[in-house]
């Protein structure tokens, strides 16, 4: 089972990013769940998004302790210790944030850890086209860039099929430019 842990703010569309993964891993082949978990629903206020994938039927609906990938949204929480806990030795690190990955494993003193630290400047990318910090599509281009977990090609057709045209070549456009510039540093 593959299991990711996204990390945002209300509005920024963490919830989103876990069901369109999910609804590509199904689509690819794969069980998969996305869930939420948040306090007060309001714009703004700390959000995580779970979700699971895997070649057999997923029964457990627990919040994730150990991802296998953590997918932050919002680059002022990665200092938070909740962010980074139990992210799995060999797991994958993906930040928001202009910063070269180097810099944020240095930064965090991830490098024992041996994880797979990835950036991308998602909040440029999608000010360029939506004039607003909604990083969702930006940050599922990065994931996939960097682990494959499902095909880039049915991400981009569960996001043509759940958004009208106006919205979904946008966002299509945002996973891409995500997908080819995400900066990796690898163990």
């Amino acid at each position: 089972m593959f299991e990711i842990r996204w990390h945002g703010r209300g509005g920024m569309g963490a919830v989103t990013a876990a069901d369109l993964t999910a609804s590509a891993a199904i689509k690819a082949g794969f069980y998969a769940l996305a869930f939420p978990e948040f306090g007060a629903e309001r714009r703004g206020a700390p959000v995580t998004a779970y979700t699971r994938i895997d070649k057999k039927v997923i029964y457990d609906r627990t919040p994730i302790t150990n991802p296998d990938a953590v997918v932050v949204l919002d680059p002022f929480m990665i200092t938070s210790p909740r962010i980074l806990a139990g992210i799995k030795e060999g797991g994958y690190l993906i930040v928001n944030t202009s910063k070269d990955p180097a810099e944020v494993l240095d930064q965090l003193g991830l490098r024992q850890l041996k994880v797979t630290t990835a950036t991308v400047d998602a909040t440029e990318i999608t000010m360029q086209v939506f004039k607003q910090p909604i990083v969702n599509t930006a940050m599922i281009g990065a994931l996939i860039g960097v682990t494959n977990i499902v095909p880039l090609e049915e991400v981009l057709s569960v996001v043509r099929e759940r958004f009208p045209e106006r919205l979904a070549e946008p966002n299509v456009r945002l996973i891409n430019e995500s997908y080819r510039s995400v900066k990796v540093v690898r163990p």
